[in-house]
């Protein structure tokens, strides 16, 4: 503010900085005079503003008076708490220019804006890896040294950050904390909401350069950048076995270990990975399958299958051979394909020593061994190792159903394989 004759009635005639009013430019004076009235009996420390000493002493007292709504957290200061209720309405106003990523405050883009300077001088003797400070580089190192100092009280688990033993108290607690507004699904993470966001805006802001897939998550560009490269920095101790993230190496390690940390409420039964837990808790919850295709109708219990499973309709295969340019719909296809390239067969039998390229074709194989017969036919009570066997037989109680059907003469087969053969007549 200025009177008409240009001077400022409230300015400092210190450093010439203008104020509303002369309560405002009193405080600041203080700053320059030393006058700082308001001291701190736990620490001594001075403060120009009584509001001020105020907040400070929360730092003493561990007070957080400015609880979330939403998930019950907790903040010392009222602009804590509005900055993070942005999290669960998904307001992210500050975004990269570079990459598209979207931040809630202005801080955190400038913090993310380093990842896009080239200076980055500590390096991962392991893997490669870069960090712009020493000490986001000790925490990368937990991921190949096996540390993990963050341990769940309630089930032992261990954790290399806190913010993931955060995450995981939630699967203890049942807290989705995270509500999208759009659709109501509620998540235990914001960085799940984020993503779930693009479902509804159809956003893919990370593009790869090599074949134009875009993706709504940064990490997920730099897992599937390997696939084109052929990197796998993470190396399993045991066997040898090279992976492309570190979690698939984590989850990998179990077999070795033997470790099964998800475990089923209803019948205890216990899994290696959070995902084979899921999808065995559908046993229980009566096959609820809400994701259904919009071409055949065909539903599934999660939105990935439901993607896996379009790519028959569209006939999208992304994942190509580098060696024969054979392509698939899928990644773990692609790998199981690519060993019969290389020869490798990972996973071999204790009983017999025979090894196979994937871990299923060895589930199987061990029944060979065990007797196991799990999949039982309700007509006659036959039972066999594996469920391609058991819907094989099924069409032998199914009054002659023969679902494949040749396009050049119209006879039709009861399996795949049958199917193939006949091609063959054709082509000569």
């Amino acid at each position: 503010m200025q009177t008409h004759g240009g001077a400022s009635p409230f300015q400092c005639k210190e450093c010439k900085k203008v104020f509303k009013g002369s309560s405002a430019l009193t405080l600041h004076r203080r700053s320059h005079g030393g006058d700082r009235s308001y001291p701190c009996k736990e620490c001594g420390k001075v403060f120009p503003r009584s509001s001020q000493l105020t907040r400070h002493l929360r730092a003493h007292s561990g007070d957080r008076p400015y609880p979330c709504t939403d998930c019950k957290k907790a903040f010392k200061h009222f602009s804590a708490l509005n900055l993070h209720r942005k999290i669960h309405d998904g307001d992210r106003p500050f975004k990269c220019k570079q990459c598209g990523k979207a931040f809630i405050c202005s801080s955190r883009l400038t913090r993310h804006l380093q990842n896009h300077s080239a200076d980055r001088p500590y390096l991962c003797e392991e893997c490669g890896k870069a960090f712009k400070d020493h000490s986001a580089l000790g925490v990368h190192r937990r991921i190949h040294n096996g540390d993990k100092p963050c341990r769940c009280q309630q089930c032992g688990k261990a954790f290399i950050f806190p913010s993931h033993l955060t995450v995981h108290m939630r699967t203890h607690s049942g807290d989705r904390p995270y509500r999208c507004k759009e659709c109501g699904k509620a998540f235990s993470t914001s960085s799940a909401l984020t993503t779930h966001m693009w479902t509804h805006s159809g956003e893919r802001p990370y593009e790869c350069q090599q074949c134009g897939k875009a993706f709504g998550q940064a990490f997920k560009l730099r897992k599937h950048q390997r696939t084109h490269s052929g990197e796998r920095p993470y190396d399993c101790e045991e066997c040898g076995k090279a992976f492309r993230d570190s979690a698939k190496l984590t989850v990998h390690r179990r077999v070795h270990s033997g470790e099964k940390p998800y475990k089923c409420q209803h019948c205890g039964k216990a899994f290696t990975c959070s995902y084979l837990l899921t999808r065995h808790l559908q046993a229980h919850s009566g096959g609820d399958r809400p994701y259904r295709c919009k071409e055949c109708g065909k539903a599934f219990s999660t939105s990935t299958v439901l993607t896996i499973h379009m790519r028959t309709h569209s006939g999208e295969r992304p994942y190509e051979c580098q060696q024969c340019g054979k392509a698939f719909s899928r990644a773990f296809s692609l790998t199981k394909h690519q060993r019969t390239h290389t020869g490798e067969r990972p996973y071999d039998c204790e009983e017999c020593g025979k090894a196979f390229r994937d871990s299923a074709a060895l589930t199987i194989h061990r029944r060979t061994h065990s007797g196991e017969k799990p999949y039982k036919c309700q007509h006659c009570g036959k039972a066999f190792t594996c469920s391609p066997h058991l819907s094989r037989h099924l069409r032998t109680h199914g009054g002659g159903d023969r679902p494949y059907r040749c396009k050049e003469c119209g006879e039709a087969f009861s399996s795949s394989t049958a199917l193939t053969a006949h091609i063959r007549t054709h082509s000569g």
